[in-house]
């Protein structure tokens, strides 16, 4: 995580970043250490942790983006302290996409 000074440093494997357009974002994961998503798409992005997401059920909303995949969507990040190691869904009106960024 982040030194004293703000710099991050890599302390665990961390995945490739992908861009994905499915409801599931991530699979229960024991060993989640940290991860970010960042909505890629022009539609609000509804994040669930621990069930299905839908426009009523949800934890975090992410912002729209101005354009698809112009990287102005909102993110949403677990990287210190207590970190969800369940399922992660999500629900927009339209195909959901977003880039997830999980270290374990």
């Amino acid at each position: 995580m982040a030194d004293a000074t703000g710099i991050l440093h890599q302390t665990k494997t961390i995945n490739v970043p992908t861009l994905a357009t499915s409801t599931t974002i991530s699979a229960d994961n024991p060993a989640r250490s940290a991860f970010m998503i960042q909505n890629q798409a022009a539609a609000k992005l509804y994040i669930c942790f621990g069930g299905t997401a839908s426009s009523s059920v949800y934890h975090v909303i992410l912002k729209a983006g101005t354009g698809t995949e112009d990287g102005t969507g909102g993110t949403f990040a677990m990287e210190d302290g207590t970190i969800f190691t369940g399922v992660i869904t999500c629900y927009a009106s339209g195909t959901p996409s977003y880039t997830l960024m999980e270290c374990s």
